[in-house]
């Protein structure tokens, strides 16, 4: 398939009334309503098509961009375009699948420190998207001692953070106290400074978890390594 046949076949499974709840998670008005189950089914097509990937970013429909991003080869993922890409999508609705996309490349690390120190409200929310993806992903892939260097800095910057940042900061604190178990109590400990964090997450129901809350439930659950 190429990227016309894809936007074709997207634009076939859209719904209108799925179009309208991505429109509220920031989706724009270039959006389908395509559910992700069925992009999911694309993409086990699809599977790895880096060109391919670059083709439907370039189109600008919503859905055809989350498919791109899960197409993509992080292995070939290159600096410019990453920043093409942070650049170009300044909405919450890709910023999960670019975090992830960018968290398995080879240019993870670095990227990711950079983006974390961002003043933009996207970049630095897709800097901290990043640290999450890359501890699910394997724990060992950021040391404890940058894990805890970064309860510090979101301790110090998260109320003062743009306003999706601070949920992506937030992301990152339950993070480390779920992946990180000699951090757990510290990263629990900070969250209980931090307080309540407040982010206005616009007409959708989502919410920002309660850090300290989180952890704990999960350390009980043994959902934690």
């Amino acid at each position: 398939m190429n990227a016309n046949e894809i936007l074709a076949a997207l634009k076939k499974l859209g719904k209108p009334q799925t179009a309208a709840i991505y429109r509220r998670h920031g989706a724009g008005e270039n959006v389908y309503g395509v559910l992700t189950s069925e992009i999911g089914k694309l993409q086990k097509k699809i599977k790895r098509n880096h060109a391919l990937a670059m083709e439907l970013w370039r189109t600008g429909n919503a859905e055809a961009r989350v498919l791109a991003l899960q197409v993509a080869d992080p292995q070939r993922l290159t600096p410019e375009e990453a920043e093409s890409l942070i650049r170009d999508s300044s909405s919450r609705f890709v910023a999960c699948y670019l975090s992830a996309l960018v968290a398995r490349s080879t240019i993870g690390d670095k990227t990711m420190r950079a983006w974390m120190r961002s003043r933009e409200e996207f970049v630095r929310e897709a800097g901290y998207g990043i640290f999450s993806a890359r501890l699910k992903d394997d724990p060992a892939s950021i040391g404890d001692a940058d894990a805890e260097k970064t309860l510090a800095t979101i301790e110090k910057d998260i109320h003062a953070s743009p306003n999706l940042a601070r949920h992506a900061m937030n992301g990152a604190l339950i993070s480390i106290g779920v992946f990180k178990p000699a951090l757990r109590k510290q990263a629990a400990e900070t969250a209980r400074r931090i307080g309540k964090v407040e982010v206005d997450h616009g007409e959708t129901s989502c919410k920002t978890p309660d850090a300290c809350a989180y952890i704990e439930k999960a350390s009980r659950r043994k959902l934690c390594p």
